[in-house]
């Protein structure tokens, strides 16, 4: 059966799945769009629930599971990002605990505090899944992991990194227990050149909004820390930032 019409049902529950973040928990599932990222949920084990195709639109091979076919007005509606790829999938959530993660004797790990932007931290989990990290943590978190804008501006990378939400209290004390190396991004005068952190043993490294850094929670609780710069400007953008950290973390590990 091909759906025509704006007004039916699973039509209208996708676009509510897409635009509120609020029903999207409530119902434990999330929007998956594009033929690479649908790729990328199948492989790292999420369940699917089912999936939306435009014929006209899609050429691979279809996935395994329930298919509703839609025409080419009704995928416009529903894909964020207009006709691409002809596939959206919706998906089963995953709810990882911190205290489960096993870190390895030379983990790295990217913390992130109370980061806003979807784009932000889809772009944040790019270059960890890139170069490596084994964990993002997100404290005070304002967005959605499964928000459209993060899933499609990680190129579905989510799919393939260990992520967790976590408290500040909670985190450090996990962090403490664990015996990682803090190295906070507090800009005073007690920073230390990135380049000279050691990221062959356990580490840490947080970073706060851009508008305000970290908060006050976590001055003098790690090792201050700088990317050096030799401009005018005395700041990255966050995602930058975290993906020249990330780099150096793996640039040190392969010698």
């Amino acid at each position: 059966m091909l759906i025509e019409s704006f007004q039916n049902e699973k039509i209208k529950n996708i676009t509510k799945l897409l635009t509120d973040n609020r029903f999207r928990k409530k119902s434990k599932v999330f929007v998956v769009e594009g033929q690479q990222e649908n790729e990328r949920a199948l492989k790292y084990d999420f369940e699917p629930v089912e999936y939306f195709i435009c014929e006209n639109i899609f050429k691979g091979v279809r996935p395994k599971g329930k298919i509703h076919l839609v025409n080419d007005k009704v995928y416009e509606k529903i894909a964020y990002r207009g006709s691409s790829e002809g596939i959206i999938g919706v998906y089963q959530t995953k709810e990882a605990q911190l205290r489960d993660f096993k870190p390895k004797e030379n983990s790295t790990v990217i913390i992130v505090e109370g980061v806003e932007k979807p784009g932000n931290l889809g772009a944040i989990l790019r270059s960890c899944e890139a170069f490596g990290i084994d964990a993002l943590i997100v404290t005070d978190t304002k967005a959605d992991f499964y928000n459209p804008n993060v899933i499609r501006s990680s190129v579905g990378c989510l799919f393939g990194m260990e992520i967790f939400q976590a408290e500040n209290d909670e985190l450090l004390d996990y962090l403490k227990d664990n015996r990682f190396n803090i190295y906070t991004t507090i800009m005073d005068e007690t920073a230390e050149n990135l380049y000279k952190r050691d990221f062959t043993q356990r580490s840490a490294v947080l970073f706060g909004t851009e508008h305000s850094g970290l908060s006050d929670f976590w001055t003098g609780k790690g090792k201050n820390t700088l990317i050096p710069m030799v401009g005018s400007i005395d700041s990255l953008n966050l995602s930058n930032a975290v993906a020249i950290t990330c780099y150096e973390a793996l640039r040190q590990k392969n010698g």
